[in-house]
């Protein structure tokens, strides 16, 4: 019951995340053939998609700004800005056009999505409780149905402008349901208090890590199961399936366990439940034995990013909260960027099974923080 209390009293977030998860599982599931459409190779669709970080960082500066001026009203605008937005990877004709597409996507993703994080942080202080990991498991949710969803559309023969426009009707359906009232903004007290750089970059940090994990199975499992041990393609599709279907599964558990163990206690057990499950992975021997490290990974690393958020959330003054969970998420969804080009650069020089051990290497980082950050809490928190 804890879990569906938890949707429940964030419902209007939980809408905005899973906005969010429609689009993007929609788009990766038409990968394929937009990248047909526009005639670019592996690497050079890669750099384009480089697009959708460019527009990403940008947010880090411009969602605070964003959230002060409309208020009430940033959740729903946000979400309209992000449906016009979800055409154009469908409207693009060219390499430059797709690049710009992206851009905009990611930008307007981002606002949405720092948006949405931080009206949890406020939700959460509101009410004291943990909301965040059942907020983000219903992205999972949204992203695995839609990707579902559109592999049937692209099976019956739709094309992406017409699955898109349906993703963006649908986004502005949900938008026009999630204006939230907020907490007033102190702008004098915002003024007067130093940001609070060290608590984001450490909070952020651990959600790089996070995600860092995550991404590396995303982008690798598939050729892990197929090149390495010598699985079908089916059986390589079935990494990512797994690794979706664990983390859901995760956030879900996360969202019950956060009202029962410490923050620290969960990044510690996650973290260590994701490593295990990375360096089985690493030495497997069948497809079956990498799934079963797929999974404990999956399991493992799904709480870790979303209870990094709820730290900062909770740790900073309201005044500083937007911004604050706005440039740790940032940082944190920088893990993205940098995992398929480090894996792929490992993996080139020693091997994929070097590669993934070296994931698990990177992941003990994630409780050592976490660690750090519960002994010298008072130092960062809002109340020093």
């Amino acid at each position: 019951m804890s879990i569906l209390s938890a949707l429940s009293l964030s419902r209007r977030p939980v809408l905005a995340f899973m906005i969010v998860g429609l689009f993007w599982g929609s788009f990766a599931a038409q990968v394929p053939v937009l990248k047909a459409g526009i005639g670019a190779d592996d690497a050079l669709f890669g750099l384009i998609l480089l697009g959708t970080s460019a527009g990403l960082v940008t947010t880090m500066w411009l969602a605070p700004i964003f959230d002060r001026r409309f208020g009430p009203n940033a959740m729903p605008i946000a979400g309209l800005i992000f449906a016009a937005a979800a055409l154009g990877p469908a409207l693009a004709s060219g390499l430059f056009a797709f690049f710009l597409a992206m851009v905009l996507a990611g930008y307007c993703s981002g606002m949405l999505d720092v948006v949405m994080n931080a009206r949890v942080s406020e939700l959460e202080a509101r009410n004291g409780r943990s909301l965040m990991n059942a907020n983000h498991a219903m992205f999972s949710v949204a992203y695995a149905i839609s990707a579902v969803m559109t592999g049937l559309a692209r099976e019956a023969g739709w094309e992406p402008l017409q699955i898109f426009a349906v993703i963006a009707l649908t986004i502005v359906g949900l938008s026009l349901t999630l204006r939230m009232e907020v907490e007033p903004v102190d702008d004098a007290a915002r003024r007067a208090n130093r940001f609070p750089w060290a608590t984001v970059i450490l909070c952020g940090a651990i959600v790089l890590i996070a995600f860092f994990v995550e991404a590396t199975v995303e982008a690798w499992s598939a050729l892990h199961i197929e090149r390495t041990l010598g699985g079908r393609a089916a059986e390589g599709a079935l990494g990512p399936a797994v690794l979706g279907l664990t983390m859901a599964i995760g956030r879900f558990s996360g969202q019950a366990l956060t009202e029962r163990f410490s923050e620290t206690a969960i990044i510690v057990i996650g973290s260590g439940m994701a490593i295990c499950g990375t360096l089985v992975a690493a030495v497997a021997t069948s497809p079956a034995m990498a799934y079963a490290g797929f999974g404990a990974m999956g399991l493992g690393i799904a709480a870790v990013g979303p209870v990094g958020l709820a730290i900062v959330g909770r740790m900073v003054r309201p005044e500083h909260r937007t911004a604050a969970v706005a440039r740790a998420a940032v940082i944190g969804f920088m893990g993205f960027v940098l995992a398929p080009s480090l894996m792929g650069f490992v993996s080139g020089a020693f091997g994929l099974r070097f590669a993934f051990a070296s994931v698990a290497a990177v992941a003990v980082l994630a409780p050592l923080l976490a660690i750090y950050l519960n002994l010298n809490g008072a130092r960062y928190s809002k109340a020093s």
